[in-house]
């Protein structure tokens, strides 16, 4: 169904150049108010790398033109949360049922009836583009899927996938950290959703919001600069062979090292840090702890 590498070992220092563009991701899953999108490509530059001069013999990885960005959405199970858990809006929302019946409707911070949820097999919290959800008093952007459950109900957040990336480098970094090290997370983090988009972990999501996949904790993570990150790297992914790079990171190179050293490339957060406190750019620093690799950028297959 989708062209996805999810081992990061597979990746040498190998230097071939890719100019056609690839089929990375042939469709998405269609969801309910959102147009599936017939295909969508990863264009690679034709030059995939050149030589850092500061690194002594390290890539910096070239970066494909810019097209117009696509708006995928991303499906979080924020399983961080209890099956009992108190939900509103901070504007005016709306719980409706898969068929779109109205079930409930309230204002800013008046609670939603969960219990209502039962028996719906599925509901929608829906509130205004410019509002947020709330879910026990994190506000989230987008709406939320709510699943009927034995003890309660599960909770889906549905939202753009940029909106999502910049939480989790929030979420994943100080965001008072160079910009050049939140771009690299913004990459690495984006590259990560897509090998989960690609492979769900459920039929009704694509990945949760623990550590277990990658730190995502909603709006509170989202600021100015993590969302100058998301946007200065916008549909950039990290690409092997025409497949994506389920990019893996952690906190510094021993964690790194002990969690994922028998996958292969992994990048160090704090390394990177350090990197870009030296002069390194985003692509150099992601050449650094992912050699082989290539940037991609995501494209609407008519593009």
């Amino acid at each position: 169904m989708f062209a996805t590498g999810f081992t990061v070992q597979q990746l040498s220092a190998g230097n071939r150049g890719v100019e056609a563009p690839d089929p990375l991701i042939e469709a998405l899953l269609a969801e309910p108010g959102v147009t599936p999108l017939a295909s969508v490509q990863a264009h690679r530059a034709a030059r995939r790398t050149a030589l850092d001069p500061r690194s002594g013999g390290s890539v910096v990885l070239s970066e494909p033109e810019r097209g117009t960005p696509l708006q995928l959405e991303i499906r979080v199970a924020l399983l961080s949360v209890g099956p009992q858990p108190t939900l509103t809006a901070t504007g005016p929302w709306q719980l409706r049922s898969s068929s779109g019946r109205l079930l409930q409707q309230g204002s800013s911070g008046q609670p939603v009836t969960t219990a209502l949820v039962a028996g719906t097999g599925e509901a929608w919290l829906i509130t205004g583009r410019q509002d947020a959800v709330v879910v026990d008093g994190r506000a989230y952007a987008g709406h939320l899927r709510l699943l009927p459950t034995p003890g309660g109900i599960s909770v889906i957040n549905h939202l753009g996938l940029e909106q999502y990336i910049a939480a989790v480098v929030g979420s994943e970094m100080p965001s008072s950290w160079p910009i050049e090290a939140l771009m690299a997370q913004a990459v690495a983090a984006r590259s990560y959703a897509l090998a989960h988009m690609a492979r769900p972990a459920n039929r009704h999501w694509h990945l949760g919001d623990t550590t277990r996949w990658q730190a995502y904790t909603g709006l509170r993570a989202t600021n100015g600069r993590t969302l100058e990150a998301a946007k200065r790297t916008a549909g950039l992914i990290l690409s092997y062979q025409g497949a994506i790079v389920e990019s893996l990171y952690a906190s510094n190179r021993q964690i790194s090292l002990e969690a994922h050293g028998h996958l292969g490339a992994s990048m160090s957060q704090h390394g990177a840090r350090q990197l870009a406190e030296e002069g390194h750019r985003y692509n150099a620093i992601l050449g650094r702890y992912y050699p082989g690799a290539s940037l991609a950028r995501l494209r609407s297959g008519g593009a």
